[in-house]
């Protein structure tokens, strides 16, 4: 269902009523899902926000997200766990074990066939047809995938496991996935079972979850196994001779073994000696922590990354710098009540003249392609105005051999209508700045309050009255894709401040998918430097389109984002003097 990236209509807060019948709505789902457990999925005092996409067959899907992490979907009103949640929980839905092979073609968008799932000698999980299965791999109880079962356990065997076994709805690295934090699986070991006899190997299955059983297969020759690989009407099954090539390429759960909390340690680390390094200066202090934060730190995350603080294990800014105060980096003092600031930094600290910056550290934010949703570094598009021959401009350039519908640019123009003008010896004899007005022109270029009164033209005034009669296109083509050509001139981006109750400002941004920017990504980056609330709503009179809005009076943040990190042409924007004046330092 995720295989292919989906289209996000909005991204909003949940309100505290609905967030009470999603929790109750949950509960009755998975009854297993104890209240200490269901808080801890979603806490009652952190964010929780909701998602409303379509992906690519069309369904509505709702997606809850908290922590920047999906945790569940709704489609169809059946709620259904994520693997963020699933690896969590590992116990949360009956499991089925596959091979990575498997998984591998899974992840593609196939469904399980009923040869790929592994047999133990504790036999199957009890199910109905319509039970909702988690999916794991060998040697690892941390599910990879969730599916819909299409017969029973019963049906199963009857069938001597053969056919389709399972609709899979989401699978780890697919575009559901890829909307959270992309952290791997965690390596939980799988329990200790019996390992059932290997007679049913003659049969065509793979029936042990040991890794050490998987060694044993291996001295046994697994050329003999008969088992081939086929896909055939989406059947998929295991070949022994894939398994054994595919093996060392396909990234297994096991390889991410360095924690999400030491991945996230190590870039705080690297982002704030960086930005002591590199970008705060001596004038800067005192600085205070939640400028630093915001303005020096994150700036410095390498592309595609975001420091997260939450997720590190400090768990908040204050721990993080006083962890740094006593290595005797740098010193923060409370100038003002509640508030900290740094008032000094030791840059000739050994921490502080080691570090070496990465090559590629400014955050170059990444869109996500047509070609499977991989993420590519962000380049702005080649906007080009054209200018479009109608009927009533056609006398003007028939002579040069163009005809009525072609796209020319302002240079094609001008050039026109100079070899026009040169051919007709249109150019006054007197003064070479005016053109004489022949009856092409006048007909073509002339209201009719000045047919008989205007006599002559400058050659500035030809081109513009020109332009100005012809059909306005434009051009947009962005690196490594085709161009694309639109009718009218390209709205420019929208920044506006409006009112809100109790006299709150909010900043709205429109027509960000004109030049290839995802709104909610757009919004998470000024989140992440303003530290506000933002929601992503479908521009009114619009279907396809979205528009953010974020807490405050934002303008000149949202500028310096898309003039300086996404390099969009200041003509391009619009609302710019709208920025909140800058408050008097006292």
């Amino acid at each position: 269902m995720f295989c292919k990236a989906f289209r996000v209509k909005s991204h909003t807060a949940l309100k505290s009523s609905d967030r009470k019948k999603l929790r109750g709505d949950i509960s009755s789902t998975f009854p297993s899902l104890t209240t200490e457990k269901l808080a801890e999925l979603m806490p009652p005092k952190e964010d929780l926000t909701i998602a409303k996409v379509f992906v690519h067959k069309g369904d509505a899907v709702s997606i809850y997200v908290h922590n920047r992490n999906p945790i569940i979907f709704e489609l169809a009103r059946n709620f259904y766990p994520t693997v963020y949640t699933l690896w969590r929980h590992p116990d949360l839905l009956p499991v089925f074990t596959t091979w990575p092979p498997v998984f591998e073609r899974m992840s593609g968008g196939a469904d399980l066939m009923l040869p790929g799932i592994l047999m133990s000698s504790f036999g199957l999980p009890e199910v109905q047809q319509g039970t909702l299965c988690a999916i794991t791999l060998v040697g690892n109880r941390a599910p990879v995938a969730i599916g819909v079962a299409t017969m029973s356990t019963k049906d199963m065997l009857a069938s001597g496991m053969k056919g389709k076994g399972f609709n899979i709805l989401h699978t780890y690295k697919d575009q559901l996935w890829a909307y959270g934090d992309e952290s791997c699986p965690p390596n939980i070991p799988p329990e200790e079972i019996e390992v059932a006899p290997s007679a049913n190997l003659e049969e065509g299955y793979l029936d042990s979850e040991s890794p050490a059983y998987i060694t044993e297969l291996e001295n046994l020759h697994l050329e003999e196994v008969s088992a081939t690989v086929q896909q055939e009407s989406g059947e998929i099954k295991l070949s022994t001779e894939t398994f054994q090539e595919e093996k060392a390429e396909i990234p297994y759960v096991e390889n991410c073994n360095t924690s999400l909390q030491e991945t996230m340690d190590d870039l705080l680390h690297q982002c704030f000696f960086h930005a002591l390094k590199y970008k705060v200066k001596k004038s800067d202090l005192p600085l205070l922590t939640s400028a630093f934060l915001r303005n020096f730190l994150f700036a410095c995350c390498p592309e595609g990354q975001q420091v997260d603080i939450k997720k590190s294990s400090y768990k908040k800014l204050s721990k993080f710098l006083q962890a740094m105060q006593q290595r005797n980096i740098l010193q923060v003092k409370e100038l003002s009540k509640g508030v900290e600031s740094i008032v000094e930094i030791q840059w000739k600290h050994p921490d502080v003249i080691s570090f070496v910056a990465p090559e590629t550290v400014l955050p170059l934010e990444t869109c996500e392609t047509s070609d499977g949703g991989r993420k590519q570094p962000y380049q702005p598009p080649e906007i080009l105005s054209l200018y479009g021959i109608n009927a009533k401009m056609l006398p003007l350039f028939q002579a040069s051999g163009h005809r009525k519908g072609d796209l020319l640019t302002a240079n094609d123009v001008r050039s026109v209508i100079i070899t026009y003008v040169k051919t007709n010896e249109l150019v006054h004899s007197d003064n070479k700045n005016f053109v004489t007005v022949d009856p092409v022109i006048c007909d073509c270029l002339l209201n009719a309050s000045e047919k008989h009164d205007l006599l002559l033209l400058k050659w500035d005034d030809l081109v513009t009255r020109c332009l100005e009669r012809m059909q306005p296109s434009h051009r947009v083509a962005f690196p490594g894709s085709s161009p694309v050509v639109r009718k009218g001139n390209i709205e420019a981006i929208d920044i506006s401040v409006a009112q809100r109750g109790s006299n709150k400002k909010v900043t709205i941004i429109k027509n960000l998918e004109l030049y290839g920017l995802d709104p909610v990504s757009v919004g998470s980056l000024l989140q992440q430097r303003v530290q506000a609330s933002f929601s992503c709503t479908v521009l009114p009179g619009t279907k396809d389109r979205v528009q953010v809005q974020i807490q405050g009076n934002q303008v000149s943040q949202t500028g310096k984002l898309l003039l300086e990190h996404f390099k969009i042409p200041r003509k391009y924007i619009n609302g710019l003097d709208l920025a909140g004046k800058a408050g008097k330092k006292k």
